[in-house]
C-alpha cells in the first residue's frame, strides 16, 4: 500500500486515518479481489461470502457503519 510511505501527499498523518484506509484495503483484498490461486476471493474461501463483492457494497458498508455512529 502506498500510505506505508511518505514520499508523497498521499501518506496518513493521523493514526485513525492510516487504520481506518488500512480496514478498507483489507476488506476489498478479501471480499472483492479474485485471486487466481484461489479460485475466488479469500473469503469465499474460507466461507464468509458467496460471491465477489463490488465497490458498492464496499461503500454500502460504510455507508451503514456512518449510519449507526450518527
Amino acid at each position: 500500500m502506498r500510505r506505508f510511505t511518505r514520499l508523497t501527499n498521499g501518506h496518513s498523518k493521523k493514526l485513525a486515518n492510516h487504520l481506518h484506509a488500512l480496514a478498507i484495503h483489507y476488506v476489498h483484498y478479501n471480499f472483492a479481489r479474485k485471486q487466481k490461486d484461489l479460485k475466488g476471493t479469500p473469503a469465499m474461501v474460507a466461507g464468509l461470502a458467496d460471491h465477489v463483492w463490488s465497490i458498492e457494497e464496499i461503500i454500502g458498508l460504510l455507508d451503514r457503519a456512518e449510519m449507526k455512529a450518527a
